[in-house]
């Protein structure tokens, strides 16, 4: 077989591996600088002197986060912990300008301190990695939202759940917030390192929903809680939700988890939607260091954000439409 000529000549083989290289290099650069700006979501817009103490290192942005927010479930009754009633308004907040707002209020001091559980924000896991993401971002880190599910909080269950995944070495790591070290899974006693979260025990959007298609997972393990006995919160039309709130992550529109648009609307896809969201699902798991597959996905019928979304209130169950920042 010939060689293949170039301008210069045949191509030799330390040529070809110069042009890959080459490619490589070029693909992560626009990985790197996608993902490290910031979209409407995550931009601290007036607040970004106020968060610029943060390093620029993960595990210091991990903690930080961390210590951003109360958790209105998972962290106990916020009654007995000095909040009042009118404060969950605080778990519809939106974008992260309006998150360190209300957290620059409460205490002046800037977000690498040590804060009062009242002093912290109420919210769930989506408000503690859009935190992670946007003081990353700000600080030129290659940082994302991944929503999938968590096997690592209720043994035998995979569990509604957000992390941050950040650039780091050249692939991609998922950051736990809501977990310091020393955790340990319950499902096996394996203690969980925070800042290099292992792929099975989080299972992003796509890689859950074609495990269960796969049969290779049981759709009924995957809930927002497994006492919640509400059918859009669980099984096929969950794993559809967190999918198609995925692809929007990715894009760099966070979504508040109970937004409704499209795919996700509870709904249990037939055949042939199901057929078309595994071919969705798969490129997503091809393509997602690539942003114009992204984009071109989170396009898609179904997973599409609109200009005005339908959102429920969790704690008082009223829907309200939101016309968002573009």
């Amino acid at each position: 077989m010939k060689a293949r000529s170039t301008a210069d000549g045949p191509m030799s083989p330390s040529t070809r591996g110069s042009h890959m290289r080459d490619d490589g290099d070029k693909e992560t650069r626009v990985t790197e600088t996608f993902w490290a700006q910031h979209g409407v979501m995550s931009d601290p817009g007036a607040l970004a002197d106020w968060i610029d103490e943060i390093p620029a290192d993960p595990a210091a942005i991990r903690e930080a986060a961390g210590r951003l927010v109360f958790h209105y479930r998972a962290h106990g009754d916020v009654g007995e912990h000095g909040f009042t009633p009118d404060r969950m308004a605080e778990i519809n907040l939106r974008y992260a300008q309006d998150m360190f707002a209300r957290l620059r209020a409460m205490n002046p001091n800037g977000p690498a301190g040590p804060r009062e559980p009242t002093e912290r924000l109420l919210g769930c896991c989506r408000d503690f990695t859009l935190l992670f993401v946007a003081l990353a971002r700000h600080k030129g880190l290659p940082a994302r939202s991944r929503v999938g599910f968590a096997s690592y909080f209720v043994p035998g269950w995979f569990l509604d759940h957000v992390v941050p995944e950040v650039w780091v070495d050249g692939r991609w790591v998922l950051m736990e917030p809501e977990i310091g070290p020393g955790y340990v899974d319950p499902n096996d006693g394996v203690v969980l390192n925070p800042c290099d979260l292992p792929r099975d025990r989080f299972l992003v959007g796509p890689q859950a929903w074609l495990d269960a298609r796969a049969g290779t997972r049981n759709p009924e393990t995957f809930v927002v809680a497994p006492d919640l006995m509400v059918p859009d919160l669980r099984s096929w039309p969950y794993l559809l939700h967190n999918l198609v709130l995925d692809v929007a992550a990715l894009n760099k529109q966070e979504m508040v988890l109970w937004d409704v648009w499209g795919l996700a609307d509870g709904r249990v896809p037939d055949a042939g939607d199901a057929a078309r969201i595994d071919e969705i699902a798969r490129q997503i798991l091809a393509g997602a260091d690539d942003p114009a597959t992204v984009a071109a996905l989170a396009r898609e019928p179904g997973f599409r954000v609109p200009e005005v979304i339908r959102s429920i209130d969790p704690v008082v169950h009223v829907w309200s439409d939101v016309e968002l920042r573009r």
